[in-house]
């Protein structure tokens, strides 16, 4: 039976409905001072719904590890991260998902794939360009939450190296 990878973890992430409020929050309590911030904007299909996804995301790296705060933009189609907010508008940050990154060729990626559609409920797919792939899969029965399967090819890799600030803390 395929088992997707469970570690080592590429990335750790957490949903917000205040980005600016969450970056100062990691700035002033956990000493990050500084996050690549980007709006995106992509094709996804979650469960049975598609559409266009819109979110706000910022990346840093700290050692080994990257932290992703995404706040959802486009209600509806992004049920898979505002569905753990508090549904009276409060602050929050809250706990969402960990990242494996498939290394390799897109061949590589493909394989991986198709392990995750044959015993995986894979739950989120979103189409961010030819040399980025993700997928969800929903592991909240047996461990709590999602993990997110994700690709790059050379150009983005090296664009997000460029682009994501690294620190030792």
């Amino acid at each position: 039976m395929f088992k997707p990878a469970f570690g080592p973890f590429h990335q750790v992430a957490w949903i917000t409905n205040d980005m600016d409020r969450s970056l100062a929050l990691y700035r002033d309590v956990y000493g990050i001072p500084s996050f690549f911030v980007m709006d995106q904007e992509f094709d996804a299909r979650v469960g049975t719904a598609h559409g266009k996804m819109k979110l706000r995301i910022a990346l840093a790296n700290v050692d080994n590890v990257q932290l992703e705060l995404i706040e959802p933009h486009s209600p509806g189609i992004d049920s898979i991260y505002r569905d753990v907010l508090p549904k009276d508008g409060h602050y929050a940050n809250v706990f969402h998902h960990v990242c494996v990154k498939v290394s390799g060729t897109l061949q590589d990626w493909e394989t991986h794939l198709a392990g995750l559609h044959r015993d995986r409920n894979v739950y989120y797919e979103g189409d961010i360009g030819p040399g980025a792939r993700f997928v969800y899969t929903d592991e909240r029965p047996f461990i709590g939450h999602y993990i997110e399967h994700v690709w790059f090819g050379p150009e983005i890799e090296q664009q997000m190296k460029a682009a994501v600030p690294t620190f030792h803390l």
